[in-house]
């Protein structure tokens, strides 16, 4: 419910992001015209890190009242919660939101754009920020807006509109639209099969008075730089090459320009606001004057009038322990990364790198390669299904045949040799699709809804087949394993050693990387 929480509470089918570019709806590069588009998402993170010595008066009642919240997720299927580890801890998963809404005055003067005013806001930008189960390392995986997907039904908690799943795949920031930032985060739950247990949003002009309130953060261009062209597109950003403390309606230039950085893309875009996000977590661990009782409570007025959350961080008490869990992270083990993408048209869709990262984050594998832990054992530890497998006897197993490659036709007779296999180990409902399908690089268990993930999950561990290769598909009607090209002779599954490290497309940059400098587009310098 979009309400604001004035007391305590304890415990814990058009295009409509084309109505101009990103910044000020101009033309784009790549014959991409966009909607102006946020992306200072970094300055959410702010509330949950600048908690320090101090604190005392963040409890203040009215600044409970401050926080507006809306429920966590809208759509209907949920995803399995990960098991915790050996000491109790659960990884956590936080979706930043940043809503382009040009709902009041002060938005609309920031965003520019009249003709949008009052219209359905988008989520232009999207962030993941996941925080490992021991506390010891944080991923953070940018969506471009752009994205194709498929968003899922949602329903209004205000009014009970029902938003139909989309007809095809559609731009990833009309999520929000469709009944509000919980469809958001179900639509990021169906794409990548990550439970997401928060999220956090934050508008225009949430993003000026919290960045005024936090203070300078140090930025780097390498040329100087005017995010303005001759027809008066562009962010307005103006800065001489060099490093730059930037705050306030400044910030927000700088997290919103595309003209100027590198190829004007959304991408160079999501890169300037990794280096803006490291920087200011750089700040608010270092600088002692955010110790000052005064600053800080500046930073907590502006945060909390500037936040809408879920239930779950709805006070000053859960945003202050969360932000103490979260600076238990030290800047060099901070991970930024941009979901690995190829263009589809003027638009993007994830990579098979993309779902690498995913599988990343899902199993609370850390993206800067110093992850101490074992990773099979963490790999087992996942997740757990919502409902228990049934007996081995009653789950119902199609088999296919998908070991044709490039160079090589189906090995004959492996779906039937492999149903065989099951049946004797006790899988009696094991059968063979007899369907023609294209090949699979690697052997894959498919199931449609949660209640059959248990099921799918004892097929996979009857066969030697590693939890990392279940996976969620509306592809399939029942429990169907595809047997891949790894496959493609009789004797054991043997499953191919899983690798573990960060794709080069997802561009990830470390926290405590202070030399990160923009690349300025020379069409866009001055001298």
């Amino acid at each position: 419910m979009k309400t604001d929480n004035s007391a305590p509470v304890t415990g814990a089918p058009g295009d409509a992001g084309d109505a101009g570019d990103g910044e000020d709806g101009g033309p784009r590069p790549r014959r991409r015209r966009r909607r102006r588009a946020l992306r200072w998402t970094a300055i959410t993170l702010a509330v949950v890190i600048c908690a320090t010595a101090g604190a005392g008066y963040l409890y203040y009642r009215h600044l409970n009242g401050n926080i507006k919240k809306d429920e966590l997720n809208l759509g209907d299927s949920k995803v399995a919660e990960p098991t915790p580890n050996a000491a109790g801890q659960t990884p956590l998963n936080i979706l930043v939101i940043g809503s382009d809404a040009r709902d009041t005055e002060e938005n609309q003067k920031l965003g520019g754009a009249k003709e949008t005013f009052g219209s359905a806001p988008l989520a232009d930008v999207q962030m993941l920020v996941h925080l490992s189960a021991d506390r010891t390392n944080m991923s953070v995986v940018s969506m471009p807006r752009d994205t194709l997907v498929q968003i899922p039904k949602c329903t209004d908690p205000d009014d009970g509109t029902v938003y139909p799943a989309s007809d095809g795949r559609t731009m990833t920031n009309q999520s929000l639209g469709h009944g509000g930032p919980g469809c958001t985060v179900a639509t990021w739950q169906e794409l990548t099969g990550i439970h997401i247990d928060h999220f956090v949003m934050v508008d225009f002009s949430g993003v000026v008075s919290m960045a005024d309130a936090i203070g300078g953060v140090p930025v780097c261009v390498d040329a100087n730089i005017h995010s303005r062209d001759s027809e008066g597109h562009g962010s307005g950003l103006k800065l001489e090459k060099g490093t730059h403390s930037i705050k306030g309606e400044q910030a927000l230039q700088w997290l919103r320009t595309r003209y100027g950085f590198e190829d004007g893309s959304d991408l160079a875009r999501a890169k300037a606001q990794h280096m803006y996000m490291n920087s200011m977590v750089r700040v608010l661990r270092e600088n002692a004057t955010l110790s000052s009782p005064g600053k800080l409570r500046r930073l907590a007025e502006e945060a909390t009038g500037a936040l809408t959350v879920d239930s779950g961080l709805d006070t000053v008490k859960k945003l202050y322990d969360l932000s103490n869990e979260l600076r238990k992270v030290e800047p060099k083990r901070i991970t930024m990364t941009t979901m690995p993408n190829r263009y589809v048209g003027s638009r993007v869709e994830p990579t098979e790198d993309a779902e690498q990262l995913f599988r990343l984050v899902r199993e609370d594998i850390a993206l800067d390669g110093k992850d101490a832990k074992d990773k099979t054992e963490k790999a087992a530890a996942s997740g757990t299904p919502d409902d228990p497998a049934a007996a081995d006897g009653e789950i119902a197993v199609q088999v296919r045949n998908g070991t044709a490659t490039e160079t090589q036709g189906a090995a004959g007779g492996r779906a039937g040799a492999v149903a065989d296999a099951l049946v004797a180990d006790g899988f009696g409902k094991a059968v063979v699709d007899q369907g023609a399908y294209t090949g699979e690089e690697t052997t894959v268990v498919r199931y449609p809804s949660a209640d059959l993930e248990g099921d799918a999950l004892r097929v996979a561990e009857s066969l030697g087949i590693p939890s990392s290769a279940v996976k969620k598909s509306t592809s399939v009607t029942g429990v169907t394993l595809v047997v891949g090209a790894d496959w493609r002779d009789d004797g054991d599954y043997e499953a191919p050693k899983e690798d573990n490290t960060t794709p080069k497309s997802a561009e990830a940059l470390n926290g405590a990387d202070e030399s990160a400098c923009m690349h300025v587009n020379p069409a866009f310098t001055w001298s």
